[in-house]
């Protein structure tokens, strides 16, 4: 009975095979960065179809690339899950938990038509991705990795609130005829203009806008703050593990331990 094996045994062709998997989706070889440049440039293909669907969706090619995309979503993410040391770990990350959404609304256009704006999460998603920030944290412009993530979450937050704007409060007469005239809506409230030329009808449509300002206005201040707050580098202190350090400190400001803080252009 010992010598029977047991149910998370797998075999060794299996795991070699993940073991690649894993070294081309988190490694650092050559292979490994050409793939993942590769993946992220499919990803903003597809991040761009989705951003013009509301304008292409009445093309008659539309759902075969609709659904050609939702192979590659399902590859990826059977990949990805093959790849993972833990599988249930994974599951429970909400980039895992977007994508499937995504995944459902590609399978199913027709039936969830109504949560097609969702799609544009997969932008999210593709800022967790290291390929993007690996280079700037081996730079001396490691803090623009700050700036470029608050960048990609106030853009996402501006298509997603255009697509459930479009797709809410479009219709003839409503101010909003086509997707132009979401987003401009969308730019014109979480900025803060309020020109009026354009507003949502009924009690729906002010609480829409009310909740577009203040998510807005809180990105917009995250943005401003990654901007201009003076740079520092990270790099934790052996003593107390503070993280963020001035890039000429020469003691720790938390405890006073001496750091030796790289110089990432040496």
């Amino acid at each position: 009975m010992d010598d029977l094996p047991s149910a998370n045994d797998a075999p060794p062709k299996e795991a070699a095979w993940r073991q690649k998997l894993r070294r081309l989706y988190v490694g650092e070889s050559l292979a490994a960065r050409r793939f993942q440049w590769s993946a992220a440039a499919i990803d903003i293909v597809i991040i761009s179809f989705f951003i013009l669907a509301p304008v292409l969706q009445e093309e008659p090619w539309f759902l075969w690339f609709d659904y050609a995309v939702a192979v590659l979503l399902t590859a990826d993410l059977a990949a990805r899950a093959a790849a993972a040391r833990d599988l249930r770990h994974w599951v429970r990350q909400p980039a895992v938990w977007v994508d499937f959404v995504v995944l459902a609304t590609l399978l199913a256009p027709l039936w969830l038509a109504n949560l097609g704006f969702l799609r544009i999460l997969r932008l999210w998603t593709l800022s967790q991705k290291d390929v993007f920030w690996r280079p700037l944290r081996n730079s001396r412009h490691r803090h623009w990795e700050d700036v470029g993530r608050a960048g990609i979450n106030l853009v996402t937050c501006l298509f997603l609130i255009t697509g459930f704007v479009f797709t809410a409060f479009a219709r003839p007469g409503s101010g909003i005829e086509g997707y132009i005239d979401a987003l401009y809506f969308t730019v014109a409230t979480v900025t803060t203009t309020g020109f009026g030329d354009i507003t949502l009808p009924g009690a729906a449509g002010k609480l829409t806008s009310i909740v577009a300002m203040i998510v807005g206005i809180s990105l917009f201040v995250r943005l401003a703050q990654a901007l201009f707050k003076p740079f520092k580098v990270l790099y934790p202190c052996p003593r107390c593990a503070l993280q963020r350090h001035e890039p000429d400190a020469v003691h720790c400001r938390a405890c006073g331990h001496i750091l030796a803080i790289p110089d990432p252009g040496e």
